[in-house]
C-alpha cells in the first residue's frame, strides 16, 4: 500500500499543477482519470508516482517533468509514461516497438570537415543502466558504493586508446577536481529539476569520473544515469569519435550487463533518453545562417536535428557557436540516429559554403 502521507502529497501537487499554467508533457497527459488510476500504484522497488513526478509537482517550468525512479516504472506506470514518450520521441506509439542494437558499419562515417573551417569539436554519447539495480531516487547509499567499485574495477581493464584512470569523487583533490572542472569534464552536483527527483541522494558517494589518457574518452558513473559512456575530440572527424565509443560500449557490456527492455531499448532515468540513447553532437561556427536563425533552424528540423547554445540547454550561441544534435533516440538504430545528425550537419556547411 501507498502511504497516506504520499497520498497527501500527491493530491495537493497534483491539485497546485493543474492550476498552474505549465506547459509540461506531465501536465499535458496526466489526466485526472490516470491520476486516480495510479496514485496507489508501486514497484517491486517500493516506487510510487511520486517518485515518478514529484520533480515535475516541484518544477511548473518543466520541460517534460517525469522521471522513472527504477527499470520496472516504465510498465507500472505506463499509462503516464507512453503518451509522453509518443510526444517526445515523435510519434514512438505504445504498439511500436525499438529496433534491437545495431551499430551498423563504422567505417562507413568520415570527417565532416576535412579542412577544419567550421566544426569545433565533435562529440558521441549515449547512457547505460546497471541490470538489477534501480535508478538514483531509489538506490541505498551501500548500492552507490558497490556499483562504483563495479564501474571501476570494470574500466579498469579497458586497454589501447580506452585504458585511462578513474577518479572517484569522494576525497577528491582539489588540484585534481578544479583541473577536472576545467577541462569541461567533471559534472557538479545536479541541477533543480533532478533535486526535486530525489536523484542527488548521498552525494558525492558512488560517483566518479573516468577518462583515457587522451582525453578523448569518458565515463561518468552516477551523475543522472549509472553510467554515461562519452567520446569526445576537437574537430569534425566524426567516424573516429564514433568508432571509439562503440569499441566502448561493448567492451564495457561484456563484463556489466545493462538494463534494457523489449520494447523501450536501453532504459535510463529520463523518458526522454531511451532506445539508443544517443547523442551525437558537434560544436559548430555557422556565422551566415546563424544571421538567418530561422533558416538554421528550418534545415534543423528537416533532419530531425535539436539547436541549442554553446553550453547547451538553455544557452546562448557564444561567439556564434552552436550545439547542434539528433533529436530521436527511439524507433532507429543507434547507427542511424549518427547518420542523421552526419547528414544534417553536412547539409548546414554545404548551405553555409554557398551563402
Amino acid at each position: 500500500m501507498v502511504d497516506q502521507a504520499v497520498l497527501d502529497k500527491l493530491e495537493t501537487g497534483y491539485a497546485k499543477l493543474v492550476a498552474s499554467d505549465s506547459k509540461s508533457l506531465l501536465k499535458k497527459y496526466l489526466t485526472k482519470e490516470i491520476f486516480d488510476q495510479l496514485k496507489t500504484k508501486k514497484t517491486s522497488f517500493g516506487s510510487t508516482l511520486l517518485d515518478v513526478i514529484q520533480s515535475g509537482l516541484e518544477n511548473h517550468d518543466s520541460g517534460v517533468g517525469i522521471y522513472a525512479p527504477d527499470a520496472e516504472a516504465y510498465t507500472v506506470f505506463a499509462d503516464l509514461f507512453d503518451p509522453i514518450i509518443e510526444d517526445y520521441h515523435t510519434g514512438f506509439k505504445k504498439t511500436d516497438k525499438h529496433p534491437p542494437k545495431n551499430f551498423g558499419d563504422v567505417d562507413t562515417l568520415g570527417n565532416l570537415d576535412p579542412a577544419g573551417e567550421f566544426i569545433v569539436s565533435t562529440r558521441v554519447r549515449c547512457g547505460r543502466s546497471l541490470e538489477g539495480y534501480p535508478f538514483n531516487p531509489c538506490l541505498t547509499e551501500a548500492q552507490y558504493k558497490e556499483m562504483e567499485d563495479k564501474v571501476s574495477s570494470t574500466l579498469s581493464g579497458l586497454e589501447g586508446e580506452l585504458k585511462g584512470t578513474f577518479y572517484p569523487l569522494t576525497g577528491m583533490a582539489k588540484d585534481v577536481q578544479q583541473k577536472l572542472i576545467d577541462d569541461h569534464f567533471l559534472f557538479k552536483e545536479g541541477d533543480r529539476f533532478l533535486q526535486a527527483a530525489n536523484a542527488c541522494r548521498f552525494w558525492p558517494t558512488g560517483r566518479g569520473i573516468y577518462h583515457n589518457d587522451a582525453k578523448t574518452f569518458l565515463v561518468w558513473c552516477n551523475e543522472e544515469d549509472h553510467l554515461r559512456i562519452i567520446s569526445m575530440q576537437q574537430g569534425g572527424d566524426l567516424g573516429e569519435v564514433y568508432r571509439r565509443l562503440v569499441k566502448a560500449v561493448n567492451d564495457i557490456e561484456k563484463r556489466i550487463p545493462f538494463s534494457h527492455h523489449d520494447r523501450l531499448g536501453f532504459l535510463t532515468f529520463c523518458p526522454t533518453n531511451l532506445g539508443t540513447t544517443v547523442r551525437a553532437s558537434v560544436h559548430i561556427k555557422v556565422p551566415k545562417l546563424a544571421a538567418n536563425k530561422a533558416k538554421l533552424e528550418e534545415v534543423a528540423s528537416k533532419f530531425n536535428l535539436q539547436v541549442r547554445g554553446t553550453r547547451g540547454e538553455h544557452t546562448e550561441a557564444e561567439g556564434g557557436i552552436y550545439d547542434i544534435s539528433n533529436k530521436r533516440r527511439m524507433g532507429l538504430t543507434e547507427y542511424e540516429a549518427v547518420k542523421e545528425m552526419h547528414d544534417g550537419i553536412a547539409e548546414l556547411i554545404k548551405i553555409e559554403k554557398e551563402l
